[in-house]
């Protein structure tokens, strides 16, 4: 894999966000920062024939991140009221966040995959106690006790900004031509680290705009949700699959630095969730009958399990259901059917 983000790259290794760029004529990202490890999201920008702007994503919702998308596209010559449309890659906060504010100062269009749509306008997102109450049953399910699940998921006040994101009011079909004039983004329909993500091939320079499907340094959060794909992990891999005989002239992804060379960084995401299946595996034969809860704790983690908590560990907990969920499709573990479901391996 090739770093050609290098601006973005030094950045990093400096803990700093990287400046405004122009990555071709006509088209810019615009760093906002974000809460949590991965720092800032990548905003692109769009020059579009005839005036006017496009976005891909928008940023984390907050004040800060309302001035660094704001103050980006003024140091590009631009403002908010410039903008005519909004392409969304994928429903979490980071990504659709500030699109809300960019279509009540701008008027603009926002558009994303149905899967994701229907999830963002559904009754349980729209009420933060409804979706306070969904994911504690969902974590019980998975064996937490739910003392600990209603702390880990909070209060429902912390849940209110979550439940206000935009609902869009374009839908794009995987294969669709976005509406941005003079450029052809082609959505590409990737599922797997949420049901409607949305990768975008530009067809005229080549650039591949990857969201959070294939990241340069770290893996995308491949979990279960109360209301998510069954198999988020089968699908995740078939859509790293899908996109992987393509060599574009650069990947553009939504969070750390440019980089070519996808077919390479796909093949070792997929070697990596194959490492992982194998040390779940491991963790079944020495801990049978364990609930994910359970699992989650005998896995290797970037740090020690005991300082897990909250939506770290959630994630940590739902991304090994995800992954027991693909070894029960490929028939290698059972579970018992229970309430919350312990699992074991498979008799072979």
């Amino acid at each position: 894999m090739e770093v050609t983000g290098t601006a973005q790259h030094e950045a990093w290794r400096a803990r700093a966000v990287p400046p405004v760029e122009q990555l071709r004529d006509g088209l810019w990202s615009v760093p906002v920062p974000m809460l949590g490890p991965l720092r800032y999201v990548s905003v692109y920008v769009f020059a579009l024939d005839g005036g006017g702007l496009g976005l891909l994503d928008t940023g984390w919702e907050s004040d800060e991140g309302w001035a660094a998308l704001t103050g980006g596209l003024a140091s590009i010559g631009g403002g908010v009221d410039d903008v005519r449309g909004v392409l969304i890659t994928h429903l979490h906060f980071d990504h659709l966040g500030l699109a809300e504010r960019v279509r009540q100062a701008s008027g603009a269009w926002i558009a994303m995959h149905p899967a994701d749509a229907a999830i963002v306008g559904s009754p349980t997102h729209r009420d933060a106690e409804a979706f306070v109450a969904a994911e504690v049953e969902f974590l019980v399910s998975l064996g937490a006790d739910r003392d600990d699940a209603v702390a880990d998921v909070g209060p429902a006040e912390r849940m209110t900004a979550f439940t206000r994101m935009a609902v869009p009011d374009r839908l794009l079909e995987d294969g669709e031509t976005a509406a941005l004039p003079g450029w052809s983004l082609r959505a590409v329909h990737t599922p797997g680290h949420t049901p409607g993500h949305l990768c975008f091939t530009e067809e005229r320079t080549g650039l591949f705009f990857a969201g959070d499907h294939v990241l340069p340094r770290i893996t995308p959060n491949i979990s279960t949700t109360h209301d998510g794909l069954a198999d988020p992990l089968r699908n995740y891999l078939a859509s790293l699959e899908a996109v992987s005989a393509q060599e574009p002239a650069e990947v553009l992804p939504a969070h750390e630095w440019r980089f070519r060379g996808l077919a390479g960084r796909t093949d070792a995401l997929r070697a990596h969730h194959e490492h992982r299946l194998g040390e779940l595996l491991d963790a079944l034969r020495d801990h049978p009958h364990s609930t994910p809860w359970e699992l989650a704790a005998q896995l290797t983690w970037s740090r020690p399990w005991e300082q897990y908590e909250r939506r770290m560990r959630i994630f940590a907990v739902t991304e090994t259901d995800a992954h027991l969920r693909l070894l029960a499709s490929r028939g290698l573990v059972t579970s018992d059917g229970g309430a919350a479901p312990t699992w074991t391996l498979a008799v072979r």
